[in-house]
């Protein structure tokens, strides 16, 4: 993983997630873990991770992250919500889901989207789609 690995991401720099605060949501530890490192690779400050709906909804209420990564099943709760929530701020995030997700609806087909279990270089491809990641 490391710094190898985010280098390769086409045009954009190693670190294109520098000082940028990203929104973790995901509820199994080793994944959360995962990302979580994956960010930081990136140059990232994380938020969270958090592992329920009504913890991520507390964290849009405080507002203090550029961008967010989703896993829509938190411990057996949709988190369509907050996926709901997100897009109607306006804010930058991408789904990472699995199996025993929630069909995404309509309205969030077009967020960016990976599918767990996942590569780490898919998901360094992924975050390089993200707004926060372009400013």
């Amino acid at each position: 993983m490391g710094a190898a690995m985010s280098a390769s991401v086409g045009q954009d720099p190693p670190h294109f997630l520098d000082g940028k605060r990203v929104l973790l949501i995901e509820d199994e530890y080793y994944i959360a873990d995962e990302v979580r490192r994956i960010l930081e690779d990136l140059g990232a400050e994380i938020v969270g991770p958090v592992a329920s709906v009504q913890t991520a909804n507390a964290a849009l209420d405080e507002g203090a992250f550029d961008c967010a990564v989703l896993d829509l099943n938190l411990h057996g709760e949709s988190a369509i919500p907050v996926a709901e929530r997100l897009a109607a701020e306006g804010r930058s995030f991408a789904i990472a889901t699995g199996y025993g997700s929630p069909a995404v609806p309509e309205g969030l087909r077009n967020v960016p989207r990976i599918e767990k279990p996942f590569d780490p270089q898919a998901l360094i491809e992924l975050l390089a789609q993200l707004s926060c990641a372009r400013t």
